[in-house]
């Protein structure tokens, strides 16, 4: 059931993606050629007025095809006749459409929520030490670890966990002023709680009830954190903290999230293993639109690069550039893509038929 149910979400995604495309091309007056939902070979494909509406094989991914939107064409519906911020706003469309999917579906789940945790310390564990004149008091408001912003309860816990060397940078904010402790020595010790010994800081955080304001302001600090997070992995991937072969594809965002709605399943019923699925759905509908605005060749952000760069190159030599070179830039992109999304899916299958994890 959470298979099927991941790869309607996946679809779903692209299928959302692609329309915020396709409705700003239509609304601002650039033709569209085809609608396509997934890649490869066409199951199914029906021609509406001017525009091609097709399902292919491979649900990986989808492509609003505007005319001249790769090459030159002397239609004055062409993309690339369209003005510079109506092709901005085309591209950015799918990506903004994501995000507004996910942030939607975090604010239906989180309304069902009865309360939700803070960044307020509300008191401390018996025995812990970072309780002090100089250090941690009740009522502080952790804003800040180690430089980057604490949007939720939730990002306590994951900037906390990056810190390896047990001496952290806070920002806090104590009876509305900003107080910033440097080098602050914090690390884990056994506490003993409702009879379970674990491994913890000794900070315990106050809860906010539900309203309708706190509902919207958890859901867009959980898009927020969700940001984060991504921008977060990018940066170890790049550094060298992680490898490649920890990314995962298709295939293994697929198998994760069959894993997490079984896990959830079973502690807590199938109501509650929907839950985390569509939870976990709106964190891969956030992802989409940030990776999809990274400033690579075929990707939308390789696409809104080159659209700034046309403009200013245009603006200077006075004359209109072929389109069909960046045309080229992004095939060579898409035949990397396709060459990485292969190799890190080889992998994920291989996972699933070992069993081995990362």
């Amino acid at each position: 059931m959470y298979i099927v149910l991941a790869i309607l979400i996946f679809g779903f995604l692209i299928f959302i993606h692609e329309l915020g495309h396709f409705l700003t091309a239509k609304s601002l007056g650039v033709r569209v050629n085809e609608f396509a939902v997934g890649m490869g070979p066409v199951l199914l494909r029906r021609q509406r007025g001017e525009t091609a509406y097709s399902l292919r094989a491979f649900p990986i991914g989808g492509f609003c095809a505007m005319e001249g939107e790769d090459e030159t064409s002397a239609d004055p519906r062409a993309f690339t006749s369209a003005k510079w911020w109506k092709r901005l706003v085309i591209l950015v469309a799918g990506s903004f459409m994501n995000y507004l999917s996910g942030l939607l579906v975090l604010v239906i789940l989180l309304s069902a929520a009865a309360s939700f945790s803070t960044a307020r310390i509300d008191g401390f564990l018996e025995g812990c030490p970072l309780e002090s004149a100089s250090g941690l008091q009740v009522g502080d408001t952790i804003k800040s670890i180690d430089g980057e912003r604490v949007y939720l309860y939730d990002d306590v816990g994951m900037l906390l966990a990056r810190n390896q060397t047990g001496r952290f940078n806070l920002t806090l904010e104590r009876n509305g002023k900003t107080v910033a402790l440097r080098d602050f020595p914090m690390e884990k010790r056994d506490y003993t709680v409702d009879g379970e010994t674990k491994q913890m800081y000794g900070l315990q955080f106050a809860y906010e009830e539900k309203t309708p304001g706190t509902v919207l302001k958890n859901a867009w600090g959980n898009s927020l954190y969700f940001v984060q997070t991504v921008r977060l992995g990018l940066h170890d991937l790049i550094s060298g903290a992680v490898g490649i072969n920890d990314m995962s594809g298709p295939v293994g965002i697929v198998s994760v999230i069959s894993e997490t709605g079984k896990s959830a399943e079973s502690a807590g019923g199938v109501g509650a293993g929907v839950l985390n699925v569509l939870y976990l759905g709106a964190f891969i509908a956030i992802n989409l639109a940030v990776m999809n605005l990274l400033p690579l060749p075929a990707l939308d952000g390789g696409r809104v690069l080159c659209l700034l760069l046309t403009v200013v190159i245009e603006a200077v030599i006075r004359r209109k550039l072929n389109p069909r070179y960046e045309g080229y830039i992004h095939a060579v992109g898409m035949v990397l893509l396709m060459g990485l999304m292969a190799y890190v899916s080889f992998h994920d299958i291989f996972r699933l038929v070992t069993g081995v994890t990362r």
